[in-house]
């Protein structure tokens, strides 16, 4: 009787995954530099570099771009479809990609059917065309692109704000830097840390201001930010961008997580305008009334009540931030409640849902990583490489820490910045794909896996953007449905899989997939098998 006890609650222990780093083995072994490694001079060798998962070649299986600071190429590697990446960045044309890029965002711009590529930079920005999946272009001037100044460009994201058809872009801005005019660390009192010079910022340096292009179907795009209302903020330090409908209106929003200063949540006015409204819809601080050092965010339904939710990664000192969605686009700080108000001591950046074990309820991931490397000297609970956090979803609104026993991958200590997520072998678990400050990136795969389903969307729009940008999916299986939305950009400057992944637990099929489209149109699917990649077009 003894023994059948324990078997039973044995039987009845719910899944725990093992990550390994696998990168090395994959094939991304080159280190990706990004400022000093002992200590960084200046706040552009702080913030670091985004990755992105993107089918580049269309032959169904997810390619990799990884950002590089000054020193190196960003680079594109090739999926065989067995589990090795090729870097192709100099057949590809991405050879000259160099300078301080920080974020990377993916979609298909001009309609195409090939995904392109938007990095941005301390400097000028890059929007790279798919020239058919085999070479990329650089045509930022000839799509309009090109900056009249040297500005400290940060996120990006594709969006179709106006429905049109066409993917438009937004980009944030961090701050005015400047090396020649930027104190030394030490300099003034914005130039320490717990008693010890670093580098400076973003406190005591100038602000910028988002900037909002709009797509004119040509191939070339036009400055819309003042008329927009996008660039009337001038007071924040703008870094992650988060796309998604967070009101349910049909129109998409702008989320965008600041450094030390109220963080913004643009609402979509349906005429070409956006207002900014977090302070009002409770997402600009913490329930505190504090504004958070907010670097990496991300959103989903992870509660289950049809509403994007949204989290946002802080520095260390402070809790991570979790918004739950009580309609409408009206928020709760709901970080205590969820059970995620106990890792202080981390500086969190990339960030995302997602759901590894596929019983249905979305997951969170997190990387971090100090800014200061010369936190190390005072050998504290805060360390410049630090691990990554998973939490596991309870599917009661609450969430339970269990990186510790998550594997090696997990516990692997790097600082961390940007972080993608996409399934590249398509076998239904999810690969998180991380970008590591001065060390080649690390690449996450479960080396176990969970007997629950799954299904992996491809959505292509005819009538709405060919990228499905903003494309709404209510997933019914087993008698529950979950919500997902299609967004470019997100996680901290990184571009995770456009495709939309579900866990369906122990349901073999989707009893019911409804779509809305960005055109206004919805589609039905019905009684569609699961553990498979389906591909779905507008109609």
């Amino acid at each position: 009787m003894k023994w059948f006890a324990v078997a039973l609650l044995f039987w009845a222990a719910p899944y725990t995954p093992q990550f390994h780093n696998i990168a090395a083995s994959a094939g991304l072994t080159e280190s990706i530099p990004n400022g000093g490694a002992k200590t960084k001079q200046f706040i552009i060798e702080t913030t670091g570099s985004g990755v992105a998962f993107l089918d580049y070649d269309n032959d169904g299986f997810l390619d990799i771009f990884i950002a590089s600071g000054e020193g190196g190429p960003s680079r594109l590697y090739h999926n065989d479809g067995k589990g090795h990446f090729t870097d192709v960045t100099a057949k590809m044309g991405l050879g000259e990609s160099s300078g301080w890029a920080q974020g990377v965002c993916a979609g298909d711009y001009d309609n195409d059917g090939f995904t392109d590529l938007f990095v941005t930079y301390w400097g000028q920005n890059r929007l790279y065309r798919n020239a058919g999946g085999v070479h990329f272009e650089d045509v930022t001037e000839r799509a309009g692109l090109k900056q009249d100044r040297t500005r400290y460009n940060s996120g990006c994201a594709f969006l179709d704000y106006n429905n049109d058809g066409h993917a438009d872009l937004f980009v944030a801005n961090y701050l005015k830097f400047d090396p020649k005019t930027t104190p030394k660390p030490g300099e003034n009192a914005y130039c320490w840390y717990r008693g010890i010079p670093v580098n400076c910022g973003p406190r005591g340096l100038p602000f910028d201001r988002n900037i909002l292009y709009r797509n004119n179907g040509n191939g070339t795009f036009t400055d819309v930010s003042d008329a927009s209302g996008i660039s009337k903020p001038d007071q924040n330090y703008s870094l992650g961008v988060l796309t998604g409908d967070f009101n349910n209106d049909g129109l998409v929003d702008v989320y965008v997580a600041c450094d030390q200063t109220p963080s913004l949540l643009y609402i979509n006015q349906g005429d070409g305008t956006f207002v900014e409204e977090a302070l009002l819809r409770g997402v600009a601080f913490d329930e505190n009334g504090k504004a958070m050092s907010g670097m990496g965010a991300t959103a989903a339904d992870y509660n289950g009540d049809g509403w994007l939710d949204i989290f946002r990664s802080n520095f260390s000192d402070e809790r991570e931030t979790l918004y739950r969605n009580r309609g409408r686009g009206e928020f709760d700080d709901s970080t205590v409640a969820a059970g995620m108000s106990v890792n202080t001591r981390y500086v969190g950046w990339g960030c995302g849902f997602f759901d590894f074990d596929n019983d249905g309820w979305v997951d969170l991931f997190l990387v971090n990583g100090h800014a200061f490397p010369e936190v190390d000297r005072l050998s504290i609970d805060i360390h410049f490489k630090d691990r990554a956090i998973l939490y596991r979803n309870l599917g009661n609104g609450k969430f339970s820490d269990v990186s510790e026993r998550a594997g090696p991958g997990i516990l692997e200590r790097h600082s961390a910045r940007g972080a993608a997520f996409g399934d590249y072998d398509n076998d239904g678990l999810i690969e998180v794909l991380i970008n590591n400050q001065n060390e080649p990136p690390s690449l996450l795969k479960q080396s176990t896996r969970p007997s629950n389903h799954w299904i992996l969307l491809k959505l292509a729009g005819t009538r709405s953007n060919r990228s499905a940008l903003g494309a709404k999916v209510r997933l019914t299986a087993g008698g529950r449905t979950q919500f997902a939305e299609v967004r470019s950009g997100g996680s901290y400057l990184s571009q995770s899989d456009l495709r939309l992944h579900f866990g369906l637990a122990a349901a073999r099929s989707a009893e019911r997939i409804e779509i809305d489209w960005p055109s206004g149109t919805r589609q039905v699917l019905r009684n569609i098998a699961g553990d498979r990649v389906v591909a779905v077009e507008e109609p």
